[in-house]
């Protein structure tokens, strides 16, 4: 008598617990070039916002990050309003502009920090509007595609956050 090779219903359901692990994990990677391209804008600038706090605290001197919608960029000056050095790029403004970093998907809707498009940092890290004055609220609507996120700025503490 002749033996027929066969897979056992065992054998079948661990290929497909593994094909479903395997899914699992993939899936979540292939989201769309917007979504990345907003999630990077939202923590690039986070990151600037926090650069540009904690150097005020360091230089002990008000610095301001002023963006632009229609240009799709941001800057970050001092107090005399001149646009300071980048740190890591040598010789060149702090000047971020998501068409030349690859962010060209990325659109920012609005920043609004009490109807100013400018949030200042004094000395202790305190957030002020672009007028001067104490700042209520602060934040940076981008969207890209169908896909939003805003980065916000707390009053007082100038605590900085995202949300997707």
């Amino acid at each position: 008598m002749r033996r027929q090779v066969a897979f056992t219903l065992l054998e079948v359901l661990i290929v497909v617990v593994l094909i479903a692990i395997a899914a699992m994990l993939i899936v979540p990677m292939a989201g769309s070039a917007a979504g990345m391209q907003i999630r990077s804008a939202a923590n690039v600038i986070a990151a600037d916002l926090e650069y540009a706090k904690s150097t005020a605290i360091s230089r002990g001197q008000k610095l301001s990050v002023v963006f632009d919608e229609a240009g799709e960029s941001y800057r970050i000056k001092d107090e005399s309003g001149n646009v300071i050095q980048h740190p890591v790029r040598k010789g060149f403004d702090y000047v971020v502009d998501f068409q030349t970093i690859g962010l060209d998907k990325v659109d920012i809707v609005d920043a609004d920090f009490d109807s100013t498009n400018e949030v200042k940092f004094d000395y202790l890290g305190s957030p002020y509007n672009g007028n001067g004055n104490a700042l209520n609220s602060g934040a940076i609507s981008l969207q890209a595609g169908d896909t939003t996120a805003t980065v916000n700025v707390e009053a007082v503490t100038g605590f900085i956050s995202t949300q997707n």
